[in-house]
């Protein structure tokens, strides 16, 4: 315990550390009081928005998200899901249109543009989502005057919100600690943790405390194998050749390439999710046709096979996406070549770009199934008796989630106190989350 605290003295020691940590800290307050902010000419007093944390279903999953907003009726109802959505699409387009190719290989300039493209898309998806929502999601009987005026000015500021909120995200990127992002997200999900908690255990009762204290058991083995999932890595060994350079003598040492189980992280699950919420918000416009309906039923129920089937197979695909983007093997290979390293056994150049692709290809196929499965726990959760709003902490998306994030950014913390020359976080080594290639 006195080490725990001595670390906190250390942390709050660190002027920038300090600076960014209260940042963080001043965004989040904002963020969280936006969410209670009731849309004009909304009644919040409303029966179908009283009972605003009972939601079920992928509503209530992304309600989870957005930190109760979503069923609130607030500015944050579509939170940062929309600027998810356009960054999906313009990342796709980067394979696939030559321009957006171009644009990606230009760097900081390139990266500015396709930044543009993101937030313009962004303000089309909001507006589209923004009026399914209103017209799909909120009881018209919640709505004090439905007419023109208020169509337009509730999405004209569900549309502010979201890029808003896409402003937080980047400020805390900038200027706080971790990927604001990200945190935005995890913030929404904690907030609906303890109420999803001591629900579960009232439901329980005395009888079913033994059953209650199981669950929670079982919860913290999914956390750990979640952590293991997150931490894991795969040493590729890199010999560095000698040099003489002068009178002295350079190079010889021995290094390696630390290629994660989970390279992708989070992102392919926050990805994943912001796509299986569009089908429900969008057929909320064509609810009384009868594809509407069966689309409807069938992907409001996130705890159904088909939806469980879809999430998991798009959770695959963006996660050999996303690390496909992230992980540049010719790069690497090309690092390598030119500061002199080489893989043992393997000649230098495009044999070591492919032999690194080999090796990721299969680190990253194992790592993906165990994500999807470790997504989909809360369906087996619900089917043995657990209540949907805990089930969604039961592994899952939230968990992912919440993991991912933080452990980046007490990663992030770490390198701030090493920097500094403190003692690490943790005494047994270093916070290993999201780091660069010790040969890049």
């Amino acid at each position: 315990m006195k080490r725990f605290f001595q670390t906190i003295r250390n942390i709050f020691s660190i002027e920038d550390l300090r600076v960014r940590i209260l940042n963080t800290i001043g965004f989040l307050i904002i963020f969280r009081l936006g969410s209670f902010i009731v849309i004009p000419g909304i009644n919040p007093d409303h029966p179908s928005l009283a009972d605003a944390g009972d939601t079920d279903g992928i509503l209530g999953l992304l309600n989870t998200f957005l930190g109760g907003s979503f069923s609130r009726a607030s500015i944050f109802a579509l939170g940062i899901m929309p600027y998810i959505s356009a960054s999906i699409i313009v990342q796709l387009l980067t394979f696939a249109v030559p321009y957006f190719q171009k644009l990606q290989k230009e760097g900081d300039s390139g990266r500015k543009r396709l930044n543009q493209f993101t937030r313009v898309l962004t303000i089309f998806i909001t507006g589209f989502q923004s009026y399914a929502y209103i017209r799909g999601t909120i009881d018209q009987g919640a709505i004090i005057d439905p007419g023109f005026f208020f169509y337009f000015s509730a999405i004209t500021i569900l549309v502010a919100g979201t890029m808003f909120c896409m402003w937080l995200g980047e400020r805390i990127t900038d200027k706080g600690i971790g990927n604001g992002i990200s945190v935005l997200i995890m913030i929404g999900i904690v907030s609906r943790l303890p109420a999803a908690l001591s629900n579960e255990a009232v439901s329980r009762g005395m009888n079913g405390a033994l059953l209650f204290i199981i669950e929670l058991i079982v919860l913290f083995a999914i956390v750990m194998g979640v952590i293991m999932l997150t931490q894991a890595t795969r040493r590729i060994p890199i010999q560095y050749a000698k040099q003489v350079i002068g009178n002295k003598l350079y190079g010889g040492k021995r290094d390696f390439i630390p290629l994660k189980l989970n390279s992708a992280g989070v992102m392919p699950i926050i990805f994943a999710q912001a796509l299986m919420f569009i089908p429900v918000l969008l057929v909320g416009m064509w609810r009384d046709t009868e594809w509407g309906t069966y689309i409807g039923t069938t992907f409001s129920d996130p705890y159904s096979w088909q939806y469980s089937l879809v999430f998991g197979t798009l959770i695959l695909i963006f996660t050999f996406f996303y690390t496909a983007i992230t992980i540049n093997s010719n790069d690497i290979a090309d690092n390598l070549k030119r500061n002199g390293g080489f893989v043992p056994g393997v000649k230098p150049g495009k044999q070591t770009a492919e032999f690194i692709d080999t090796v990721l290809s299969r680190i990253t196929l194992p790592g993906a199934l165990f994500l999807a499965v470790i997504a989909i726990l809360p369906a087996f959760a619900v089917k043995l008796g657990i209540s949907q709003n805990f089930a969604q902490f039961y592994g899952g998306t939230s968990l992912l989630i919440m993991v991912g994030v933080i452990l980046d950014t007490l990663q992030q913390i770490e390198s701030y106190l090493l920097m500094r020359h403190y003692e690490g976080m943790m005494k047994s080594g270093r916070v290993k989350g999201r780091s660069q290639f010790a040969a890049a």
